[in-house]
């Protein structure tokens, strides 16, 4: 009889001990709020002592969540993450308007672009997450609005325009369902980070400021981006391998899915710093908006791009003024070597002791089922034919029109030792020196408002090994026009 009532009620026994071992690790997981430490919300006191006092003592703790209360906001200077905790923001912390509480350089020694507002380094389990708001306050850092852009204050040696979000040396990483925004300079820099998930955030930022990159992959390696919407007045995804961490090695195995973008400049982008290697991309179901270019591979430094997949992409590109670079083209995949003088440079782009660069090779590019509306065309260009090799354009459908009154007939090739800015006619794809191109399934229209530097379907100049199958489109102009001209 005894031996019957175990048996009936084993199972019952054995949830309830899980469950109060659940409970009570539970239990042991600790929240710091950040008022419990000090932070006042109002709107007045720098809390950054505050909000490191909770990060800090949650580390020491062994773990935990350190809050930002509901409904409140906290002004705060630069803070450092730690390991081993989850930085609920469930309020709104905004970075202090004070440019001298930021003095740590976003780029080392290379004191001209930039300092940290939220830092952290050599860090394992971070988890960024909550309802509420990380505000980068960028427009205090501004100077006079204009029409398209806000001036860039000057400075002497350290600009102290801070970066939002700077993790070096990462590893499991998670940024989630949180809204990110206003940021006076790059918004989340994670450089040689590993195991890293984006999910679910919406980044805002003035499309007027100037170098506000939504996220910069930098040196890192096995990144998901996922269910995003990014507004930026620079890149809004970018990939790049910087020489100031070249320690870190090559950026790899990154997948960007289900993101929807809008950038003066580029919404999907790789380079233009590259001192390694970029390679095992893929890029996804994803939407780009009224942006000025669509997707970019910019590689004007030694370091290599390779196996790289865009697929199932809608972009709607048009020209905006000359403060921002590009011209409207929905594609471009360029290697030239970087200019030399660019004003932000002081040789940091090239390598130590030199004042000249070299520009390594971008193989094995696959675009599939792409759909853009733009005011320019596809650009595929680089100083020697070895440069770029094996692009793939499949199912890549192109209406071209004129949408604004910004002139075109251009191609932006900056920063580049070439000349940077190439008037040429807009045509569906121009291949300029290139090898082993192939364009397939695709097509090229054109819509009512066509100016008279509108061309061809196909322009190409000094490609090697150029197949086009089933590539259907006639010239803009076609009584006067062949849909198809190459040398």
């Amino acid at each position: 009889m005894l031996s019957q009532y175990f048996k009936s009620y084993a199972p019952l026994v054995f949830l309830v001990l899980i469950g109060t071992q659940l409970f009570s690790q539970k239990k042991q997981y600790r929240d710091f709020y950040i008022t419990d430490y000090g932070a006042i919300a109002d709107k007045r006191t720098d809390n950054a002592i505050a909000i490191q006092k909770a990060i800090d003592a949650c580390a020491q703790a062994g773990g935990g969540r350190v809050i930002v209360p509901t409904g409140l906001e906290f002004m705060s200077g630069p803070f450092n993450l730690k390991s081993n905790i989850v930085f609920e923001v469930n309020g709104r912390v905004l970075a202090s308007p004070d440019e001298h509480v930021y003095k740590k350089s976003a780029f080392r020694d290379n004191k001209g672009e930039g300092t940290i507002w939220i830092g952290g380094e050599n860090l394992s389990n971070v988890t960024i997450c909550g309802t509420g708001a990380l505000d980068g306050n960028g427009i205090s850092f501004m100077g006079a609005e204009l029409e398209d852009s806000y001036v860039l204050k000057p400075f002497n040696i350290i600009d102290p325009r801070p970066h939002l979000l700077t993790i070096v040396g990462g590893q499991n990483i998670r940024i989630r369902d949180l809204a990110i925004r206003n940021s006076a300079y790059w918004t989340v820099h994670l450089v040689g980070c590993n195991d890293v998930a984006i999910d679910n955030i919406t980044l805002l930022n003035s499309v007027k400021v100037r170098n506000s990159d939504g996220i910069d992959l930098d040196h890192s390696k096995n990144v998901r981006i996922s269910n995003c919407y990014i507004e930026s007045g620079d890149d809004c995804i970018c990939l790049k391998n910087r020489r100031e961490y070249e320690e870190f090695g090559a950026c790899e195995n990154i997948t960007v899915s289900n993101c929807t973008m809008m950038s003066r400049s580029c919404a999907i982008k790789i380079g233009s710093e590259n001192m390694d290697r970029i390679s095992h991309v893929v890029v996804n179901n994803c939407i780009i908006k009224n942006s000025n270019r669509g997707i970019g591979i910019q590689n004007r430094d030694e370091g290599t791009v390779t196996d790289v997949v865009f697929s199932n992409i809608i972009v709607d590109s048009h020209l905006f003024s000359d403060v921002w670079w590009g011209k409207a083209e929905p594609i471009y995949v360029t290697a030239y070597r970087r200019a030399n003088g660019n004003n932000k440079d002081a040789n940091w782009r090239f390598p130590k002791g030199k004042t000249e660069g070299s520009v390594g090779k971008v193989s094995n590019i696959y675009f599939s089922n792409i759909k853009g509306i733009s005011e320019n065309g596809i650009y595929v260009g680089a100083e020697s034919a070895d440069k770029i090799s094996g692009v793939v354009f499949d199912q890549v459908d192109l209406l071209i029109n004129k949408t604004t009154a910004i002139p075109g007939g251009v191609y932006d090739r900056r920063p580049a030792k070439v000349n940077g800015l190439l008037a040429a006619g807009t045509s569906g794809f121009y291949l300029d020196t290139a090898s082993n191109i192939t364009i397939r399934n695709s097509s090229v229209t054109w819509g009512n408002s066509l100016p008279v530097y509108y061309k061809h379907v196909l322009e190409g100049h000094g490609v090697k090994n150029l197949k086009t199958i089933n590539l259907d489109g006639q010239a803009a102009f076609p009584a006067k026009l062949q849909a198809i001209i190459k040398d």
